[in-house]
């Protein structure tokens, strides 16, 4: 059963900047989409920012310029980089990964077991 390891969440005060990082805990034979989501209380889980094997980038608008999404393809390891950090910000952090064990298999979806970041003073 594969895991997503999760690590790099906890408590910051606003302004201040915290790195996620996450990995599975067997191997691929594909990764495409590597990904973060979060869900706040009371609210739906959104995406908050994927990469493509690629590079190719995507960003929710409310962290565009204050988050980084990266990821090592020798280490299958996606990393989330959040700066100026907010209390709209606090929420538990999902990992995401679409890809593949095997050659001949379909994409499947993984996700983490999610860590909680919270923005508080």
């Amino acid at each position: 059963q594969v895991q997503l390891v999760e690590s790099g969440g906890g408590l910051v005060q606003p302004g201040g900047s915290l790195r996620l990082s996450c990995a599975p805990s067997e191997s691929f034979f594909r990764i495409n989409t590597m990904g973060w989501y979060r869900q706040a209380p009371g609210k739906q889980r959104e995406l908050v920012a994927d990469i493509q094997s690629g590079g190719s980038t995507n960003y929710v608008d409310s962290v565009k310029g204050r988050f980084t999404i990266s990821r090592d393809n020798a280490k299958n390891t996606v990393y989330l980089q959040m700066t100026s950090l907010q209390p709209e910000d606090t929420a538990v952090y999902y990992c995401n990964l679409q890809g593949a064990r095997r050659r001949w298999d379909f994409s499947v979806s993984y996700w983490g077991q999610g860590t909680q970041v919270t923005v508080s003073s």
